[in-house]
């Protein structure tokens, strides 16, 4: 049976020990990231089944990797944090966050947690790890897009999370806004400018008419889509 993948994003390192150490022990397959920018770039390989996110860390506020986490997939998210503020809460759940705990949690506590925030995500269902538009197959958890002949189409990390993200809205508009957030990386500020040329260099690998632009707002996927 496949364990469970949860990645911490904590940045104190004793708490972190107790918690994976915990998690590890009791049948999840639990890892951590000290910081924003090694969110991202774990992100972008692997494929986790939740995210346990603190809001105080040394490179980016909590509050916008949650953010910017649901731009991307609807992993789900327990917020873990020493916040107890009732504006940051209210933040987090009109973010997109599952559950919000403060600190100090017992690791049986957070177990708990993650199972209901599973369970729910399982039960209401979503695009899945693999996805169907056109004649390319996108696998979330090998990053990869296959032409249906067998031909694999190279896509730079920002270039895959960008189709994705499309597909995954099955044919509703994404705003500009939501698609600097998909791509984001941690590494510093992107421009709408950046978007515009990721489309383009996906129209040119994947097909012209695959995405459409829609004029102050943003882009849509306008292939057929479906979930494998």
């Amino acid at each position: 049976m496949r364990k469970s993948k949860i990645l911490i994003v904590e940045d104190d390192v004793a708490l972190v020990r107790v918690m994976t150490t915990y998690l590890n022990e009791h049948g999840y397959e639990a890892a951590s990231a000290g910081t924003g920018s090694e969110l991202f770039k774990l992100a972008d390989t692997t494929t986790h089944d939740a995210l346990v996110i603190d809001l105080t860390l040394p490179d980016e506020d909590g509050i916008v990797l949650v953010r910017k986490m649901r731009a991307r997939s609807q992993v789900p998210i327990i917020v873990m944090t020493g916040r107890n503020q009732i504006e940051d809460k209210m933040a987090c759940f009109e973010l997109g966050a599952d559950d919000y705990v403060v600190k100090p949690v017992d690791p049986r506590e957070l177990d708990i947690r993650l199972q209901a925030v599973m369970r729910r995500s399982e039960t209401a269902g979503g695009a899945g790890d693999v996805l169907k538009i056109g004649h390319i197959t996108l696998d979330h958890d090998r990053r990869t897009a296959v032409m249906d002949d067998g031909q694999t189409i190279n896509l730079t990390p920002a270039e895959f999370s960008m189709i994705w993200v499309l597909a995954s809205a099955d044919g509703k508009v994404q705003s500009r806004e939501d698609l600097v957030d998909a791509i984001s990386t941690g590494d510093g500020p992107l421009s709408f400018r950046a978007v515009d040329i990721l489309i383009s260099r996906l129209r040119k690998k994947i097909a012209k008419d695959a995405i459409e632009t829609v004029p102050h707002v943003g882009y849509k996927c306008v292939w057929t889509i479906n979930a494998q």
